[in-house]
């Protein structure tokens, strides 16, 4: 692969933690590129900056979620004008996403007024697929006026995260940006879905792929946060379920073994770290077992500690980026 690389979502973070973790993800994960996740265009385009003068090629991502598409294409517009600005300084090294997932994350195509409810139809495939014309007929159209928005103030590579299930015209990108979690035991279904992508004739990029750190995340995929009752206060890991670090680091090291045969382009681990995941020494408040992040952070301490994925991560990403 050219593109190793990880998420990180730079919301809320300071200027010296945002510093410090990009560090370690190049020197430490040996990763080639960082995807920045954020709500704040210039939180972003600074942390852009700061990933750039480290070595890291960036991707940018805004992230607008259940906002009228009206706001959603004028924050694009905004971020586009700053990462040309950062193109022209670091030519062949920017790449603009125009958003991700947006018939989960826009209102319209999917029913509910928030990400939360809409959601709630997305992991029900029967219930989801009732919609799924009408997710394609609308995501396209928006689509196609968000590509409008970003190639009018940056030049660089565009491209999108596609939800798995959406249906995208990839005609206006300039990559191919899907979120292809694995799921389920149906390994050489997830291959053939894999090789598919390369039939746009475009370069392919994983945007997310990943899994949570207990038995039987492998299986779960994208699902992994499910084993948490978020109904409760505080939040608790339903009975049953058990940390297993091992289970989320052979789940990343089997993919970028996968992506790397099948001549992927790039792929993003998701992610770095998932704050609001927090460790906890009780399993039942054990929140990090059941989100994304290679690292693990306790809810009451600024710093973080690596697990089993960050280093099978750098161990597959420094074999082949010495």
């Amino acid at each position: 692969m050219d593109v190793k690389g990880i998420s990180y979502t730079v919301d809320d973070r300071p200027s010296e933690l945002v510093g410090r973790d990009l560090r370690a993800i190049a020197a430490d994960l040996h990763c080639t590129t960082v995807m920045l996740i954020g709500t704040d265009a210039s939180q972003q385009i600074q942390a852009a900056r700061c990933a750039l003068e480290t070595g890291l090629d960036v991707y940018i991502r805004p992230y607008l979620p259940d906002r009228p598409h009206r706001e959603l294409l004028a924050h694009l517009a905004k971020t586009a004008v700053e990462a040309e600005k950062l193109r022209l300084e670091y030519p062949g090294r920017v790449t603009l996403l125009v958003g991700s997932e947006f018939s989960l994350t826009s209102p319209g195509m999917l029913p509910g007024p928030r990400v939360f409810v809409r959601l709630q139809v997305l992991v029900r495939p029967r219930l989801r697929r009732l919609f799924d014309r009408r997710i394609t007929r609308k995501l396209n159209v928006l689509l196609a006026a968000a590509v409008a928005v970003a190639r009018r103030g940056f030049q660089g590579p565009v491209t999108y995260a596609a939800g798995a299930w959406e249906r995208v015209d990839w005609s206006g990108f300039d990559l191919v940006g899907v979120n292809l979690y694995r799921q389920g035991d149906d390994l050489a279904g997830y291959r053939e879905r894999l090789r598919a992508l390369h039939e746009n004739g475009k370069p392919v990029v994983i945007t997310e792929f990943g899994c949570g750190a207990h038995r039987g995340a492998q299986r779960r995929g994208p699902a992994s946060f499910l084993i948490v009752n978020w109904f409760t206060d505080p939040p608790r890991v339903k009975e049953g379920h058990v940390r297993d670090e091992r289970t989320q680091a052979d789940y990343l090291a089997e993919l970028i073994d996968l992506y790397t045969a099948e001549g992927v382009h790039g792929a993003f681990v998701f992610t770095f770290s998932m704050p609001g995941f927090a460790h906890h020494p009780d399993p039942r408040r054990d929140l990090d077992m059941a989100g994304f992040g290679v690292v693990r952070q306790a809810a009451d301490a600024p710093g973080w500690e690596p697990k089993e994925a960050f280093h099978e991560v750098a161990r597959r990403y420094g074999h082949t980026n010495p």
